[in-house]
C-alpha cells in the first residue's frame, strides 16, 4: 500500500477500479450460477440415459441372437458388403452463459442400404428387429458421449468462473479496500497537519499584529506625553511684542 501515493486521483481510480470489481464478481456469480444449474441437468440426463442405455444394450444384444439363432451367422455377409456409412456423427456447439459447449447428432449420409437380401431364406423378421434396436442404441451412444463431453467441458468452466469468483472476493476487493482506506486516512491525516498549520500560521500572524498594535500605541501615547510637555513649557509672556 505504501507504493500507491494517498492521493484524490489515486482514490479516484480505486473507487472506480472497486465498482469495477465488483460488478465482474456480481456477473461471474451469476454465470457460476447459470452453469451450477445447466451442470446438474446434465448430470440427471447421464444418470438417465445409462439408465435406459444398460436396459437398450441388452435388449440389442440379445436380439442379436436371436436373429443368428433364426438366420444363422450372417456377420460374414454384412462384412463382405460395401461398408458405407449410413448414418454420421456431425458436432456443434452450444453457448451455456459464455461456454461453449460440444453437442454431437447424428445425419443421414442418403447412402444406400447393403444387404437387403439378408434373411430371406429365414429370420428376416429377427434382422430387421435387430438393426431397429442397434440403431436406438447407437442414438444413446451418440447423446451419452454429447452429454459426457458437454458436462467435462462444463465442469472445468465451472472451476475457472468459481476460482475467479473466490479470487474477486476474497484477493482482488479487499486489497482494493485496504488501499482505499489506507489513502483516506493519509489524507485525513495531511488535512489534520493542514489545519494545524494553518492555526499556528493565523496565531502567529495574530501575535504579530497584537504586538503592532501595542506599539502604535505605545508611540502614540509617546507622541501625547511630548505635545503636552511641550505645550507645558511654552509661557506666552516670553514673548517680546512685536511692533509693526
Amino acid at each position: 500500500m505504501s507504493e500507491v501515493p494517498p492521493t484524490r486521483m489515486n482514490q479516484q481510480i480505486y473507487k472506480v477500479k472497486k465498482k469495477a470489481a465488483q460488478g465482474g464478481h456480481k456477473l461471474l456469480k451469476k454465470k457460476a450460477d447459470a452453469l451450477k444449474v445447466k451442470f446438474r441437468d446434465y448430470a440427471k440426463s447421464i444418470a438417465e440415459t445409462k439408465s435406459s442405455m444398460a436396459g437398450d444394450a441388452s435388449a440389442a444384444f440379445f436380439s442379436l441372437t436371436q436373429a443368428e439363432y433364426a438366420a444363422g451367422n450372417f456377420k460374414q455377409k454384412v462384412a463382405e458388403g460395401s461398408m458405407t456409412a449410413r448414418i454420421r456423427v456431425g458436432a456443434g456447439v452450444d453457448n451455456v452463459a459464455g461456454v461453449k459447449l460440444p453437442v454431437f447428432s447424428k445425419y443421414e449420409t442418403g447412402a444406400a442400404a447393403d444387404n437387403q437380401s439378408l434373411g430371406l431364406v429365414g429370420g428376416g423378421k429377427k434382422i430387421v428387429a435387430v438393426r431397429e434396436k442397434f440403431t436406438v442404441l447407437l442414438n444413446l451412444m451418440i447423446k451419452l458421449a454429447s452429454l459426457q463431453t458437454s458436462f467435462q467441458t462444463l465442469d472445468e468452466a465451472l472451476k475457472v468462473t468459481n476460482r475467479r469468483v473466490n479470487a474477486l472476493e476474497n484477493v482482488t476487493i479487499p486489497r482494493i479496500e485496504d488501499i482505499l482506506s489506507y489513502i483516506s486516512r493519509e489524507l485525513d491525516e495531511l488535512e489534520r497537519e493542514d489545519f494545524t498549520r494553518l492555526k499556528i500560521v493565523q496565531g502567529k500572524k495574530e501575535a504579530e499584529e497584537k504586538a503592532e498594535e501595542g506599539k502604535k500605541a505605545a508611540a502614540k501615547a509617546a507622541g501625547k506625553e511630548n505635545e503636552a510637555d511641550i505645550t507645558a513649557q511654552f509661557d506666552a509672556t516670553d514673548d517680546e511684542d512685536v511692533v509693526f
